[in-house]
């Protein structure tokens, strides 16, 4: 007679505990997750103050000024002009479909373009693409403070980089509660610094703007308009397309739409996304504006640096006190947009290295990694190669935006994607062809055609490539793989169509047995259970088999409820 051997139940997975910063969501403010609507805390009555005053406090910067006055200067009024609202016209319509889906969903600019066709690994590429954009633009707005410090005091500029770095670091550390309360006790001082040069240019220089639509630059472009001009300009201030990324940051926060607040929430939604594109193309024409009446006083180099301009705007009358009353707008204007893009730039260095790495320190370290580059930059004197750097930056931004905003606008509309986005790992390809395909061959079309090899006008309008490209091949490529790589498997737990009483009660991750609201769970074999959306991501062991074992339906999994809210 043989003995019958029963087999062991397979090993609990080992309960993964989080270093002490990364599971602190105070400072975390859920970063590389889902914002669970326990965290949304503005009420109805306070969604347009809070979140949109927040959100656009982090428009403030003076790079603005400084790109607006750089475009009218090598193209002239008329052609710069028509650039920079061109460039607004863009960036607005495809900020609104983002920033709706990221208010909607309480996910960051990563986490959406996970789901919006890039796919889980994916838009690992894209987290590098935004991470340049927050270290490239801290490093030109700390190079202003720099400029501006040195103009007050007399401090190197060597040494005002430094300080400028050093001075966001106890701001961004404490998380969103820090950043939302310095918006808002330095708007007043914006505001009125903002304001101030161009009402006493009005009173004391009321020819100037007649003047200034006259301007014909100082490279001699001439007061007509010019479509190479109007490109090369157009491709400039569309640098500044990623910036939608930075208003989704806090757009994530959002508290859910409902009938009673559903206008406030649209309006909220509209001035913090998109919205910002209007006040900053207001201001690239005001900091044109400001260069031209100041060059003949201090030459084009200085007339291209915000302090210079604001101060000899503000002499006629405030005379000695010009100075440190510039200064000040231009420190405050500085440290209200840099807490922004060092606190922006550690979410996507997180999301980034979560994935290639399979581990989470915690998003505070990476600050000083952001910090660390945008530094170098600033030493390295990159202000000095300004319009250069940001049209080559803007090919690859725009693809990437193009495709995001093509995938949620067409392709959802279409059935060529799922109606929601989904960005837990345990539901997603590694690679979706449709957005990942479709922005690296926008985006290396059109910088061939910057560096020239097409032709002038192709290189010129290099930026408008990379777009068209982007808004065609997404849809084309959805289709022609019939939207096969949007998901690798169902959403049986937590998906569009499964009926669920309350999507705001909380569940124990099998891992961590922390509690985490329903859309950051996903159902896992290996851990025969519930697991957060974390915990799959920086798992290196599973072999994705949810994906393989799962392929003709995944199989839900008991949740146990904690608490509903």
């Amino acid at each position: 007679m043989t003995d019958t051997v029963t087999p062991a139940p397979a090993p609990a997975p080992p309960r993964r505990s989080y270093a002490k910063l990364a599971a602190d969501e105070s400072r975390e403010d859920y970063s590389l997750r889902y914002a669970p609507h326990s965290f949304r805390r503005w009420g109805p009555g306070t969604v347009a103050g809070t979140v949109a005053g927040t959100a656009l406090g982090g428009i403030a910067y003076l790079a603005d000024f400084a790109i607006g006055a750089s475009i009218v200067f090598a193209y002239g009024f008329t052609s710069g002009a028509a650039a920079i609202l061109a460039a607004a016209v863009v960036i607005f319509l495809t900020g609104i479909p983002i920033a709706r889906a990221c208010a909607k969903y309480g996910l960051d600019m990563d986490l959406v373009t996970r789901g919006a066709g890039f796919g889980y690994f994916g838009s690992t590429l894209t987290s590098l693409i935004y991470a340049s954009f927050t270290f490239i633009f801290f490093a030109l707005e700390g190079s202003i403070m720099a400029q501006a410090m040195h103009q007050a005091v007399g401090l190197p500029v060597e040494i005002g980089y430094l300080l400028t770095t050093l001075i966001v670091i106890p701001i961004v550390f404490k998380g969103m509660g820090a950043l939302a309360k310095v918006q808002a006790w330095t708007q007043p001082i914006w505001l009125i610094g903002l304001v101030l040069p161009f009402l006493v240019l009005a009173f004391e220089a009321p020819d100037a703007w007649g003047a200034f639509a006259h301007f014909g630059g100082t490279e001699g472009a001439g007061s007509g308009f010019s479509w190479i001009g109007f490109g090369f300009g157009t491709g400039i201030a569309l640098s500044l397309i990623a910036q939608i990324g930075e208003q989704a940051d806090y757009l994530r926060f959002m508290p859910a739409k409902t009938p009673a607040n559903s206008r406030r929430w649209n309006l909220a939604v509209l001035a913090a996304g998109p919205g910002w594109v209007i006040i900053g193309a207001a201001k690239q024409l005001g900091g044109a504006f400001l260069a031209f009446v100041a060059l003949e006083a201090v030459g084009k180099t200085h007339a291209l640096e915000p302090i210079a301009p604001q101060l000899e705007a503000l002499r006629p009358w405030l005379g000695g006190l010009a100075l440190p009353v510039a200064a000040l707008f231009v420190i405050v204007s500085q440290v209200k947009i840099n807490v922004t893009n060092a606190y922006s730039g550690s979410l996507s260095w997180s999301n980034f290295f979560s994935r290639v790495t399979h581990r989470h320190p915690g998003r505070v370290w990476y600050i000083f990694l952001n910090l660390g580059i945008a530094l170098t930059l600033m030493e390295l004197n990159m202000f000095a190669m300004l319009g250069k750097l940001l049209g080559f930056y803007s090919n690859v931004g725009i693809a990437w935006i193009v495709a995001v905003a093509a995938d949620l606008v067409i392709n959802k509309r279409l059935g060529l994607s799922p109606p929601y986005i989904e960005f837990k790992r345990a539901y997603l390809y590694s690679v979706n062809p449709a957005g990942f395909g479709s922005m690296v061959i926008a985006s290396t079309v059109s910088i061939l055609a910057f560096f020239g090899l097409f032709g002038t006008y192709a290189e010129a309008f290099s930026t408008f490539i990379a777009a068209g490209l982007a808004l065609v091949l997404c849809p084309l490529i959805a289709w022609a793989t019939k939207g096969k790589y949007y998901l690798a498997r169902p959403n049986t737990v937590n998906g569009p169509d499964v009926a669920v009483p309350d999507i705001t009660a909380t569940h124990l991750c099998a891992v961590c047995e922390s509690a985490y609201e329903l859309p950051d769970i996903a159902d896992c074999p290996v851990v025969s259970g519930p697991i957060c959306s974390l915990c799959c991501s920086l798992d290196a062991t599973c072999g994705d088999v949810c994906r393989k074992e799962n392929a003709g339906g995944a199989v839900i999994l008991p949740l146990p409820t904690v608490r509903g809210r």
